[in-house]
């Protein structure tokens, strides 16, 4: 069964990289990373590069598709190739999925019309523009579409685990979290801005503009 995460250029890493490592630990399931020129990619403060293995027209019909968020999902979103290889793909695929703002390319190529979904909460007004209804929630099924959405970074993780569950069971899922060690207790409750204090949300700003 192949899992397809495309890659594009200033996407966040772990996007990709957290539900990928949760994926590759089950035999059944073969993971490629697409794009569309074989080479590296550039994350998004350029520090870290990913390499794309297959062109889009090398893999044309994923049985699962991840895609990342971050903030170069903001130059994808024109008409192109990637949006052009979700739409051909998406209607064989056993799930196409987002983390973050990968959600606004689905949105983007058309598949969340009317749907609710989540993102990065700083996203929701930009995803809502392009025609899906956020929601704050972790993860988002539409399983009778075949989609799914999770929101910020680590909600990655879950939906990896998820989706292990749905395309094996729930036994592969429990051994894949155990392999990862995946048992988060964060040092704090700060997942939302809505839990955090005008200090910390001053901070927000201030590093989100210098990577912007």
């Amino acid at each position: 069964m192949q899992i397809a995460f495309p890659l594009y250029p200033r996407m966040t890493a772990l996007d990709a990289i957290g539900p990928y490592e949760v994926l590759q630990r089950i035999p059944a399931l073969d993971v490629v990373f697409v794009g569309e020129r074989r080479g590296e990619v550039r994350t998004d403060n350029g520090f870290l590069g990913l390499t794309v293995d297959a062109a889009f027209d090398e893999v044309p019909a994923p049985d699962v598709v991840v895609v990342p968020g971050g903030i170069g999902t903001r130059d994808m979103l024109a008409p192109g190739p990637y949006l052009e290889w979700l739409r051909a793909v998406h209607p064989g695929t056993r799930f196409t999925t987002s983390v973050c703002s990968g959600s606004l390319l689905l949105a983007a190529a058309g598949l969340l019309d009317g749907l609710t979904a989540t993102s990065h909460w700083s996203v929701f007004a930009l995803l809502e523009r392009l025609g899906a209804v956020p929601v704050t929630e972790r993860v988002v099924e539409h399983l009778d579409r075949r989609l799914i959405t999770a929101a910020g970074v680590s909600a990655g993780i879950d939906m990896g685990i998820r989706l292990a569950e749905l395309l094996v069971d729930d036994v592969a899922a429990q051994a894949a979290q155990v392999l990862i060690e995946y048992d988060p207790q964060p040092p704090f409750d700060a997942g939302h801005p809505s839990r955090v204090d005008d200090e910390v949300r001053d901070r927000i700003a201030e590093y989100a503009s210098a990577r912007a």
